[in-house]
């Protein structure tokens, strides 16, 4: 028995309802799929007469952890399968795949994320590139260390579970929380499995925003760091963040930041982007939000 549940904002889900509910229909799962309108200003989805299909609207924008939470408050089946708006399963046996893990003895499986082979056009390369390298993983590469590649746009989890770590992530509109929940997983020694079962990531944001969420999902790890509510984790931006801070070193990556941010941003947003460059500009602003936020 199984709860699809796909939170969206302004994002046509149609195609991906569709593909999920052939695949469920042609399976024996009773089932459900769920899609909350998360204050969506412009209404582009109905069931289509789908069976066991509801959508649901909530009038103000609540954010990716509540709307989740809210969606999970909603399922009625012990597995919930989250998917993002912006994908679409990559086989015809995405459904199988996850069905055939259920009787397994894990608490969670994350199926994985894929890209399209083909470079797609300057403004939105940098998404891509960084997608290609740092997240379309192989299982077997995955497993090695289970929490360190944990991607929530497409996953399965018992819902007691997602309960009992969903409800210990403050209520916060950032970007990054797949950090946080990472390291919430690893802390509570949930059992988890990856599996090759990806989804395409179809919503590729434009450089400059895709650069921004990488500050803000830098600035999100900043905030558990500081409060210490991430304990274990596996996340490397904060493991070498953590060895800089502790050998005093943050000052000197600060600096770099303060003195090659515009060099490094004008590689970053050209249609040639190294993901090298990316991932110290990442470790830089990291150092430089903490010197900047400790002085104060």
């Amino acid at each position: 028995m199984l709860s699809v549940l796909i939170p969206t904002y302004n994002c046509n889900v149609s195609k991906l309802v569709t593909a999920v509910h052939a695949q469920l229909n042609n399976s024996n799962f009773s089932f459900e799929i769920i899609v909350l309108e998360d204050g969506s200003t412009q209404n582009l989805n109905s069931s289509n007469g789908l069976n066991n299909t509801t959508i649901i609207e909530n009038k103000n924008n609540i954010g990716r952890v509540k709307a989740r939470q809210a969606l999970a408050s909603k399922a009625k089946y012990k597995w919930l399968l989250f998917l993002d708006a912006d994908v679409l399963p990559k086989t015809e046996q995405f459904i199988t795949n996850y069905s055939n893990t259920i009787k397994l003895d894990f608490d969670a499986i994350f199926g994985g994320f894929a890209y399209y082979k083909t470079k797609p056009k300057d403004s939105i390369v940098l998404r891509w590139k960084y997608g290609s390298k740092k997240e379309q993983i192989p299982a077997t590469t995955r497993n090695l260390s289970p929490y360190k590649v944990i991607i929530s746009a497409n996953y399965l989890i018992k819902k007691d579970v997602f309960n009992l770590i969903n409800s210990k992530i403050e209520d916060n509109k950032g970007y990054g929380f797949d950090n946080y929940f990472a390291a919430l997983l690893q802390d509570n020694n949930v059992k988890v499995l990856h599996i090759d079962n990806e989804v395409y990531h179809l919503g590729i944001e434009e450089n400059k925003q895709s650069l921004k969420k990488q500050e803000q999902a830098a600035l999100t790890l900043l905030h558990f760091y500081k409060t210490e509510d991430i304990k274990s984790h596996s996340n490397d931006l904060l493991l070498l963040f953590s060895k800089l801070n502790r050998y005093k070193l943050v000052w000197l990556f600060s600096l770099f930041f303060n003195i090659f941010k515009s060099s490094m941003k004008k590689n970053l947003l050209s249609g040639s982007p190294s993901i090298t460059i990316l991932q110290i500009y990442r470790l830089s602003y990291m150092c430089y939000a903490y010197r900047k936020d400790t002085t104060v």
